[in-house]
Parts: C-alpha cells; sequence; structure tokens
C-alpha cells in the first residue's frame, strides 16, 4: 500500500466489510496510511454488514463513506425484472450487479490515482491470476491488491492476533459475503466464493467488479504521455 500511496495518491480501499477488507482498515489505521475506505452499499446488504460499519467507524475513527445505486437505473431494472431477477439468468444477475456495483464504484473513484481491494488468489478459480497490482483500464487508475498472496488461514490470523472487528457471519460458514439473496453458508471443502450466487458455474462467479485482466501498470511516463 506504501508503493500505491508514493506512487498513485491519492488512494482508496474498495471495502465490502469482508475479512480481508478489515484487515486492510486495520493496517490503513494503525499506520495512519492516510487511505480513504469506501462501502458499496447495494441496497441489499446483511444487516450484520451494516452494523459491522458502524463498529469499525467507532474503532478507527475513519469516514467509510457509502455509495448507493443510482435510484432511476434501480427503479427501471426492478420494474422489468422484480426484485428478485437475479434468478432468472446470468445476464440479469450481472445487469443488477452493475447497477447496485458498478456504476457506484465509478462514481468511488473518481478523484483517486489508484485504488486497493482485499483479493487473494485462493479464494476461488476466477481469482487464480490476480496480481499484486495492475492498470485498471475501465476505471482508468491504478489498482492494488495487497492479499493477493495471503491465505484464509493469513487473514484470520491477522484477525485474531489484532483482535479486528469482523462481520458475525464469517463463523456462520460465510467466508465471503456481499448482498443477502446471493449469499449461502458454503459446505465444507467448497472454496471460499462458493457462496456467492451459488446456483451459477464457477467461471461466471464475479459481479464486474474485478474483470480479469492481464493489463501490466504503466510507469509514471506512460501515464503522464
Amino acid at each position: 500500500m506504501i508503493d500505491a500511496i508514493r506512487d498513485h495518491g491519492p488512494v482508496t480501499l474498495a471495502s465490502s466489510m469482508g475479512a480481508e477488507d478489515m484487515v486492510l482498515v486495520d493496517l490503513i489505521a494503525t499506520n495512519d496510511l492516510g487511505i480513504d475506505v469506501f462501502v458499496l452499499d447495494t441496497g441489499r446488504l446483511h444487516t450484520e454488514t451494516l452494523a459491522l460499519v458502524q463498529q469499525a467507524r467507532a474503532r478507527y475513527g475513519i469516514d467509510f463513506k457509502m455509495y448507493v445505486p443510482d435510484t432511476e437505473q434501480l427503479q427501471t431494472y426492478l420494474a422489468s425484472h422484480g426484485p428478485d431477477g437475479i434468478f432468472n439468468s446470468i445476464d440479469t444477475r450481472k445487469t443488477c450487479c452493475a447497477i447496485r456495483k458498478v456504476e457506484p464504484l465509478g462514481r468511488a473513484l473518481k478523484g483517486y490515482g489508484a485504488w486497493i481491494t482485499g483479493m487473494r488468489r485462493d479464494q476461488s478459480v476466477t481469482r487464480l491470476g490476480v496480481p499484486d497490482s495492475e492498470w485498471d483500464e475501465p476505471n482508468g487508475l491504478h489498482k492494488y491488491n495487497p492479499l493477493a498472496n495471503w491465505s484464509s488461514e493469513d487473514v484470520w490470523a491477522y484477525i485474531d492476533q489484532h483482535k479486528v472487528p469482523h462481520n458475525p457471519l464469517h463463523k456462520q460458514g460465510y467466508p465471503s459475503i456481499g448482498c443477502a439473496p446471493c449469499t449461502r453458508a458454503i459446505n465444507e471443502g467448497e472454496d471460499d466464493r462458493a457462496g456467492r450466487w451459488w446456483w451459477e458455474n464457477p467461471d461466471t462467479k464475479e459481479c464486474g467488479l474485478h474483470p480479469a485482466s492481464e493489463n501490466p501498470a504503466p510507469t509514471k511516463s506512460e501515464v503522464s504521455s
């Protein structure tokens, strides 16, 4: 994260309030890194997730910026597909994600030179190639994944050692937590993201926030040229 600040500041963290992101919040706060934090409030988050936002605000003194979907886009979608249109097809599910997550993400990233995520390579088959850093072409800024090489055991060892607040749903079998209708507890032997959009094939289980990329991060001269 130091590299991101030094080379591409200002920097912001996209937090789902999951275990990985809480590790990053703790690192940011305890090291006084000056990195902003935002949450995409999709309108369908678990009560436990929203409660954790308030708990983390009190613990760390950080202003978690909340971004909500565009009202007109959301109303149009609901009129056509209803609140549970996500189950009708992959396209309708991804359209819902685009409205509730991708469009607000674009607003959240405006004015920043880099953003940080808590993605790890061993979370799922869709994340095996997650790089430590990359150029995020759709959003036009650098993207850093400082926990890319961490294991789940690494994450929880940090949380336990530093007494980091975390979502109680993790202890109920939810290693990855998104919107309530799209998330279930996983079964023994399943990967961390098996409970996300569980009715779909494993290779489609992303929302569009993190499209697969093979773009190396450009140098400063390339960005300014």
